[in-house]
């Protein structure tokens, strides 16, 4: 029983040998785009000049807030204070993620360190997570025991800590969108913008009405909504460690434009998947009967894919369908 598997196994594994030594016919792997990587270079080296300006404005925001936090006895400065510290590890660690990320590739590092990107994205958003929970900890003790706070000081700083970053976040938006690691620094500074809002309402109730819980109850509203972009950020990072789908791609329209490329009888063995943010790949088995209709199935399959987005292909032809072995026990 055992040879005849191991037969059939060989009868099966034999056109693909073949195929490995006429590599144009019966397989295709491609990057696209000279323009598509200087227009990508010029987009790293925007994003990292804003994370370093952006890196130093969080930096000295940080002491300032420290500081005016102990002296006003403020909640939601030091809460703000607390988004400022992991704001400036994470811009520090997307700042050297953007740099090492793009490193060389090594023989043993065939796609490089552009997962590092991902990575510090999900790291960012979980710290972001980390940080809330344990603001909304001391809030809910502040709730039951409110303090006085000195309202000219925590106005002050917070006023300038919103000004510093209204600043950052204006650096980092260009580049948030093409890069989960900018939006993992990005939304560290969001949070730390609305935080200063909140702050300032905080100190102006406080001073016109003498509500003390108007300092916990902002800081909890406050980092309720940075939870929401931390667990997207997260959810996302997540999805292209485990090689998923990307949202804006639907693996269904892709199967069906390779299986409308004339030739192609049927297509099996399709992943879609991120390499790092903007660098979708793709690999499929394409069926095609017809020899002399090879090669110009796979130039239309790697044209249609690179109308959908997908840079980085590779398709395995087949006369007939290569079914998988399954050693005999």
């Amino acid at each position: 029983m055992s040879d005849v598997a191991d037969a059939g196994c060989a009868h099966l594994q034999a056109p693909a040998a073949a195929g490995a030594h006429d590599h144009g016919a019966h397989a295709g792997h491609a990057h696209h785009g000279g323009d598509h990587h200087g227009h990508a270079h010029h987009d790293h080296a925007h994003s990292t000049r804003a994370l370093r300006w952006a890196l130093v404005l969080t930096a000295v925001l940080l002491v300032a807030e420290v500081v005016g936090g102990v002296l006003s006895n403020s909640l939601a400065l030091l809460a703000d204070a607390g988004h400022m510290l992991t704001d400036v590890g994470a811009l520090g660690l997307s700042l050297f993620v953007a740099w090492f990320s793009r490193q060389a590739a090594t023989p043993r590092k065939t796609y490089g360190y552009l997962r590092w990107e991902i990575l510090a994205a999900f790291l960012n958003g979980a710290t972001l997570l980390l940080i809330s929970a344990a603001i909304c900890w001391e809030a809910v003790g502040r709730l039951r025991a409110p303090e006085a706070v000195a309202t000219g000081t925590m106005l002050g700083v917070a006023v300038l800590g919103l000004a510093v970053n209204v600043a950052s976040a204006w650096l980092l938006h260009g580049s948030a969108q093409s890069s989960l690691n900018v939006r993992g620094a990005y939304l560290h500074v969001l949070g730390d913008l609305l935080g200063s809002v909140g702050t300032v309402v905080a100190a102006l109730l406080v001073r016109w009405t003498g509500w003390l819980a108007a300092d916990p109850v902002v800081s909890v509203l406050t980092t309720a909504l940075i939870v929401r972009g931390a667990w997207r950020l997260v959810r996302e990072s997540v999805d292209v460690l485990l090689e998923g789908v990307p949202p804006h791609i639907s693996l269904a329209a892709v199967r069906a434009r390779l299986e409308s490329v004339r030739g192609v009888e049927s297509v099996h063995d399709l992943h879609v998947w991120s390499v790092t943010s903007g660098l979708v790949a793709m690999s499929a088995h394409a069926v095609v009967p017809d020899v002399d209709r090879q090669q110009p199935a796979l130039e239309a399959m790697h044209a249609a894919m690179a109308e959908l987005g997908i840079r980085h292909v590779t398709v395995q032809l087949e006369r007939t369908p290569i079914e998988r072995c399954v050693p005999a026990v």
